[in-house]
């Protein structure tokens, strides 16, 4: 039936061309439309054949949707607890058993399963109707093991009301110990090639306070030495700072922003003059925020001095602060800015946007990477946006809470 559609359609518009009754474009539209109506009618006919055949089929696959759920849900690597109002376990997989000491974990109170406040904790505001995600668990059922545990609610049908919750069990137990090995590795890296560095800087730096008499190439040798050696320390401080804040407990207080920030203007107002950079503290001088002082002159010291390090000359460099739910402080600049596609990988480490100015600036492609730690060990983030021939804007922010 599909194909003598078709062909009346081309046919009648195949007839009209040729009589000069009909152009090429109403042609190929009454031929587009054929062409739909053919395909259209071919799949009504189509379903109507496997609608038989379904029928036959749909008792056995009901049947196999359970035991299809219960296999995929005990082949899991991760665990999974399902528990009602009650904190009673209703529902569990293969992996969720053997977290805890007792086999089979359904009808099971969660006090009774274990005392670990982490997970009860956290199933409880699930109850609640709180979502809790990246909640770490550490059990030791059968050996030393970590997990991420995420739990959200389970709402009746009508969304009125929270009829228990759900927590998934994910194992990071090996990333945990990669990431050990990882800075342990940095760590000891860093501090074993700190002596020899130091002995080469002393010694370059001898050898050019007593270079008179030598040759221009002597010289510039030894200013190669000089700079190179002083750029792998930097690099290496760099990295032991790292190191020593990815797990870093900051400790919280209220701080005078302003005096903070005019601090920081003083001590970089040398390097912004040599550009004729202007640095300008927009802050009242009564506004605080709650931050680990020593940390947050850190976290404002690298964005500060990036910006006047990619700044044009006779730029200018501005520290304001607004206030949301959370503080806000803005270091923005009038440089070139950064290109879109750059943007998301800024605060990677050792990710730089233009490598040879960076590297001839004396930069080392962690001080991004050093904030956004910073600013996450206090609870908030750094984000950053910028347009070409305008500048970037660097912002930081902080919870208002000390909890």
């Amino acid at each position: 039936m599909t194909r003598v559609i078709l062909a009346l359609f081309f046919g009648a518009a195949a007839v009209l061309l040729g009589s000069g009754l009909l152009l090429s474009s109403q042609a190929l539209l009454v031929s587009g439309i054929a062409l739909t109506l053919g395909l259209g009618v071919g799949m009504a006919l189509r379903r109507k054949g496997t609608e038989r055949g379904s029928r036959s089929e749909t008792s056995d696959t009901q049947a196999l949707h359970p035991a299809l759920l219960d296999v995929a849900l005990n082949e899991m690597r991760e665990g999974v607890l399902v528990i009602d109002t009650d904190m009673r376990v209703v529902a569990s997989n293969r992996a969720a058993q053997t977290l805890f000491t007792k086999g089979d974990p359904k009808l099971s109170r969660l006090t009774e399963l274990t005392r670990n406040p982490a997970i009860y904790d956290a199933f409880l505001d699930a109850v609640r109707g709180i979502e809790r995600d990246g909640v770490r668990v550490e059990t030791y059922v059968s050996g030393h093991k970590i997990f991420d545990l995420r739990v959200v609610p389970l709402r009746s049908s009508s969304a009125a009301a929270t009829v228990g919750a759900v927590g998934v069990f994910f194992d990071i137990s090996r990333l945990e110990r990669l990431e050990i090995v990882r800075q342990e590795f940095l760590a000891n890296v860093s501090h074993e090639l700190r002596t020899p560095l130091t002995s080469i800087l002393a010694s370059a730096e001898t050898l050019e306070s007593s270079i008179n008499g030598h040759s221009e190439s002597d010289k510039k040798f030894l200013s190669i030495i000089h700079k190179n050696a002083a750029r792998m320390q930097r690099l290496i401080n760099d990295l032991l700072e790292l190191s020593a804040i990815e797990n870093v407990k900051v400790d919280v207080e209220p701080v005078r922003l302003f005096a903070l920030v005019e601090d920081i203007v003083n001590s970089l107002s040398v390097a912004a003059t040599e550009k004729s950079i202007t640095l300008e503290n927009c802050i009242g001088k009564d506004v605080e925020v709650f931050a680990d002082p020593h940390r947050l002159m850190q976290m404002l010291t690298n964005l500060v001095d990036n910006a006047i390090k990619f700044n044009l000359e006779g730029g200018t460099v501005t520290i304001d602060h607004r206030r949301d739910d959370d503080d806000i402080v803005r270091v923005a600049d009038t440089g070139e800015g950064i290109p879109a596609q750059h943007l998301d990988r800024l605060f990677e480490r050792f990710y730089r946007v233009d490598r040879a100015r960076s590297r001839n600036l004396g930069g080392t492609g962690l001080g991004l990477a050093i904030v956004k730690h910073l600013a996450r060990a206090h609870g908030g983030d750094v984000s950053v946006t910028s347009r070409l021939g305008e500048g970037s804007e660097f912002t930081i922010r902080l919870p208002r809470s000390t909890s």
